[in-house]
């Protein structure tokens, strides 16, 4: 029997795992590319059969349901990751509200599009487009998403780029997330049954 949750933890999935990796960029310079691609990808699907295929399958998610179990059971050992998925929840809505940002990112990533099926949504000159969109774009809407970390790799360009690339990422994520019927409260009152969403597609 499938439940609403089901895609919803999917794409909460996206969420954690885009910003799990701005983490691991922030403090160490480099991401997980097999963890990175999926999300970045997805910033590119705007057509899918089902929530899955926006990221590849589930099985490219593993790394984000398996954050997410960790949190929704109280087992989460980065206290930075929820704020930073607060933060772009409360972002999204924000973007989601203004006609000519909204414009101008479905624009960009369109243009950008090309030279990602080309090279990969990885490679660094993909990366620093899309960094540069949600620079010109995202970033200027409140609340920012302050992403904290090792000075020495948050003052390099393409470190920037690449954390600012999953931003973007992350709040695909989070506007994929609302469209399926998520909301805040559902972490309060639909614990239990997005627990088992998660330990479902984890099986």
């Amino acid at each position: 029997m499938t439940s609403p949750y089901d895609d919803r933890v999917l794409a909460l999935a996206g969420l954690a795992q885009a910003l799990q990796q701005v983490r691991r960029i922030a403090e160490t310079g480099q991401s997980e590319t097999g963890a990175a691609r999926p999300v970045l990808d997805s910033v590119f699907r705007i057509d899918a059969d089902s929530t899955a295929q926006i990221y590849g399958g589930v099985r490219t998610l593993e790394p984000g349901l398996r954050v997410l179990a960790d949190y929704l059971g109280s087992r989460g050992d980065d206290p930075m990751l929820p704020r930073l998925a607060w933060a772009t929840i409360q972002l999204e809505r924000r973007f989601t509200g203004e006609p000519n940002t909204l414009a101008a990112v479905a624009n960009g990533i369109a243009a950008i599009a090309p030279q990602a099926e080309e090279h990969d949504s990885t490679h660094p000159e993909v990366l620093a487009a899309l960094g540069g969109l949600y620079a010109d774009t995202i970033s200027h809407l409140r609340p920012r998403i302050m992403v904290q970390g090792n000075p020495h790799y948050l003052g390099q360009p393409g470190v920037v780029s690449e954390i600012r690339a999953l931003l973007l990422a992350a709040v695909r994520s989070a506007l994929l997330w609302r469209q399926l019927g998520g909301h805040p409260w559902q972490f309060l009152l639909a614990r239990r049954a997005m627990m088992e969403a998660v330990g479902g597609q984890l099986r």
